[in-house]
């Protein structure tokens, strides 16, 4: 296994034991983070995101496999079983991950899943019927996003 990919298996092993500390070691001073709820973080949001997911999940189980590196480049599938907190629904999240490096550490990091599958599921029949539209999909960003902040604001 690379090193590479050594960094990576580190660090969903913290992600599974919710250590969000060792999580955030993981990432370079200039890291980015996307994925369809979170846009554009930089390395300290990404940092503060993974703390108040862990701090504000509830019976979370994470399994991941498939860490693949190819030049500075990993990939990796995981899966995240959860109570989703605003409505108490059941929530299975399938994600593929892409991670870049610097100085071995994380550098970029881009979640993609079914936006879609996930919204039905956190938000039952709101999110089956409107979980397609850019309106719905920018509200939930939105409050992600204000969620964030003020988290950010408390710690």
């Amino acid at each position: 296994m690379g090193k590479h990919e050594q960094l990576i298996s580190q660090f969903y092993n913290c992600f599974k034991n919710k250590d969000f500390k060792g999580m955030q070691e993981c990432y370079a001073d200039d890291a980015i983070f996307n994925d369809p709820v979170f846009v554009n973080l930089n390395s300290d949001e990404v940092k503060s995101m993974w703390e108040m997911l862990i701090k504000n999940g509830k019976g979370m189980e994470l399994s991941f496999d498939n860490i693949q590196e190819s030049e500075n480049t990993v990939t990796a599938k995981w899966q995240a079983r959860y109570t989703f907190s605003l409505t108490g629904r059941k929530v299975t999240n399938d994600v593929n991950a892409t991670f870049t490096f610097k100085d071995g550490k994380i550098q970029s990091h881009t979640d993609r899943f079914n936006f879609y599958k996930w919204s039905a599921q956190a938000f039952g029949t709101t999110g089956l019927l409107l979980g397609w539209t850019s309106f719905f999909k920018n509200k939930i960003r939105k409050t992600a996003s204000g969620n964030l902040k003020r988290f950010m604001g408390t710690n």
